[in-house]
């Protein structure tokens, strides 16, 4: 039996897809709907502008800071964004300096439908692609039962209230 490698939550936000697409390639405002509460800033960074952009965040996971450098898979503008996450430092490389900067094997992303004039369905989609089974062993990753799937709700609400003040 094939295990499940994504993770998805959708919410409809009564917000027009311009508006939410601005928030969600824009970096710097990531912080702002963390439901994971890992995300600590931003590494000289602006808006995300097309697939090949990159962007660095300073994250923190059970205690230990660390770097991530996220590269822009798909962008669509007012449709889709995903980027593929890479360690940052030498300690989240797991002290292999080749593996700074190269694509870790998993992905995240949004998918964006509109709703009518002023309302938007945003899918939040986390990707294991072929790093499921380590993601797995990590425990409570995937499946649905996952502190992802409950991040990724707590994320759609923190930006539906950006979007709706």
């Amino acid at each position: 039996m094939t295990e499940k490698s994504t993770v998805e939550a959708s919410r409809r936000i009564d917000a027009p897809v311009g508006l939410i697409f601005e928030i969600l390639a824009n970096p710097e405002r990531h912080m702002d709907f963390d439901g994971s509460d890992m995300l600590r800033g931003t590494v000289f960074s602006r808006p995300i502008a097309s697939v090949g952009d990159t962007f660095s965040m300073k994250m923190n996971r059970l205690g230990r800071d660390y770097l991530m450098i996220n590269h822009v898979v798909e962008f669509e503008p007012d449709r889709r964004i995903f980027w593929e996450p890479a360690p940052g430092d030498l300690g989240t490389a797991g002290g292999e300096p080749s593996r700074v900067g190269i694509p870790a094997g998993y992905r995240w992303g949004y998918i964006l439908t509109p709703d009518g004039e002023d309302a938007t369905v945003v899918t939040e989609v986390f990707d294991c692609g072929p790093s499921s089974e380590l993601l797995r062993e990590e425990g409570g990753w995937i499946n649905g039962t996952s502190s992802v799937l409950e991040s990724m709700t707590a994320s759609l609400e923190r930006l539906e209230r950006i979007c709706t003040e």
